[in-house]
């Protein structure tokens, strides 16, 4: 997506590549409140499910959600007994708001978090972090929704799962088919820039940073997933569905009004250098030849409308001027945000003017049509004036495109400056920076118990922040698992 400013600070994706291990390349999390009762079986299972299956570092990170029962304890001796296990509490409920804590304090290049109840099948998490792992994709979710999914769940829940997801898609132009599913990832690079972005601290932040990244041309992965409905679940749909309401408004609202700057998380087209060196080569334009005939196909009809209706009470050059003046801005408005990608107010005086001109020589086309026209013949039909109109607003079309893709809208994309975003909701303020990009070798995952270092312990950090104030690169080098590298406790 374009703005004014230049684009952003994503570079392009790379492979994580193999080499010494010395932090987990993945960090799962689980965000709980008052699971006294699930949370001990629920990181057995996974952890002895990462022993067997996934091929290098890992740590499970516990999400307290200011929880009032045993939580805090069960967590805390999970984490004294397990090496690969950490807790951290926050005093404040809010699963979006320990997600975007826990995952900003991390320093695994791959991020990702499941549901306490684990209702998803842990089979699908080597393949959602898989695409992640090789550079392929920016995010990954588990999906219910899929046609090769598997889900045992009631028609409530269906019904409710299925009917957001067409709000999604009718409202926000979402293309993913499951916002909902707790089994997602993030590649950590991408949530250094994404995460400021999203407002939303409770069951609503999984949709707000997917509707972001995708309008922002991320690529998103999608697993078909195996999952049996809790029956013993928490949530409250009826308020979860409201404030989920709530969300698609306000995000609707900021992308139609292009406060939020998008821009800053496009990628370089290609992963192959030789992609990074095409010089010249138009970006974009079959999208915006679709974009521009769509409006253009609309304002004709909004300019034979007024020109039909101005033309009852006077002439037709008078009326052809006003009726190509309104549509004019109309149809410059229109393709700078639709077809042109433009958000903001920044300029939007200049690419009106500029597109005033560009009008002149369409008023000078059609007019000039006209008057041909009634040369030819003293009366003609208003079918036939029509018809002239029509043949001469195409031929100005082709022209208006050129003008405004090379000297209205020019491609602002290739201009070097430095773009920081920030954010600022109620609670706390997010703001990217640039980080740096020297990175140390990750270490292997431990082969015995031994006091765990990680980056972060049980000590508060404001959402969207590092543990040492500071991001990091999310490039690292990865160790494969040694073959004898199994767990006693497997009873498969």
């Amino acid at each position: 997506m374009r703005t004014d400013s230049s684009p952003g600070t994503l570079p392009a994706r790379e492979h994580l590549p193999a080499g010494d291990a010395g932090t987990p390349v993945l960090d799962v999390v689980i965000p709980v409140y008052n699971e006294e009762k699930d949370l001990q079986p629920c990181v057995l299972r996974l952890h002895d499910h990462l022993k067997r299956t996934f091929p290098y570092a890992f740590r499970i990170t516990i999400a307290d959600n200011a929880s009032t029962d045993t939580t805090p304890q069960v967590a805390s001796r999970l984490a004294a007994e397990i090496p690969e296990v950490t807790s951290f509490r926050l005093e404040q409920k809010g699963r979006g708001r320990a997600l975007r804590t826990v995952w900003s304090a991390s320093d695994a290049p791959i991020l990702a978090y499941m549901d306490v109840d684990l209702s998803t099948d842990l089979n699908a998490l080597l393949p959602l972090v898989a695409p992640l792992i090789s550079g392929h994709s920016d995010l990954a979710i588990g999906s219910r929704l899929a046609r090769a999914s598997r889900v045992v769940r009631g028609p409530k829940r269906e019904f409710i799962s299925r009917a957001y997801n067409l709000i999604l898609r009718g409202s926000l132009q979402a293309r993913f088919s499951d916002a909902q599913c707790g089994f997602k990832a993030i590649r950590r690079d991408v949530a250094q820039a994404l995460l400021p972005l999203v407002e939303d601290t409770g069951w609503f932040f999984d949709t707000e940073m997917l509707v972001l990244a995708e309008r922002a041309g991320l690529r998103i992965h999608e697993v078909p997933v195996d999952w049996v409905d809790d029956p013993d679940s928490t949530v409250h749909i009826v308020k979860t569905a409201t404030d989920d309401l709530k969300g698609v408004w306000r995000v609707g609202k900021a992308l139609a009004s292009g406060s939020l700057p998008l821009d800053r998380l496009t990628r370089p087209f290609g992963d192959d250098p030789r992609d990074r060196e095409i010089k010249d080569v138009p970006k974009g334009l079959a999208r915006q030849l679709v974009g521009f005939c769509v409006v253009g196909g609309l304002s004709t009809l909004f300019y034979l409308l007024l020109y039909s209706g101005f033309r009852v009470f006077t002439g037709s050059q008078i009326a052809n001027a006003l009726a190509l003046l309104v549509s004019a801005i109309a149809n410059t408005a229109a393709n700078r945000r639709l077809t042109f990608g433009v958000r903001g107010r920044s300029g939007a005086v200049r690419h009106q003017a500029q597109g005033l001109v560009v009008f002149g020589i369409g008023l000078a086309l059609t007019s000039g049509s006209l008057a041909a026209l009634n040369a030819a013949t003293s009366s003609p039909a208003h079918s036939t004036e029509l018809a002239v109109l029509i043949a001469a607003n195409l031929a100005a079309t082709v022209l208006r495109f050129l003008l405004f893709r090379a000297w209205v809208f020019p491609d602002q994309r290739d201009t070097p400056s430095t773009v920081v975003a920030s954010h600022a909701p109620s609670s706390p303020t997010y703001s990217t920076q640039p980080y740096p990009q020297n990175h140390g070798p990750l270490p292997q995952r431990p082969m015995a118990k031994q006091a765990p270092q990680y980056p972060y312990d049980t000590a508060q950090f404001r959402a969207g922040e590092a543990a040492d104030g500071t991001w990091r690169d999310a490039t690292l080098q990865l160790q494969p698992v040694r073959p004898h590298d199994t767990d006693s406790r497997d009873s498969r």
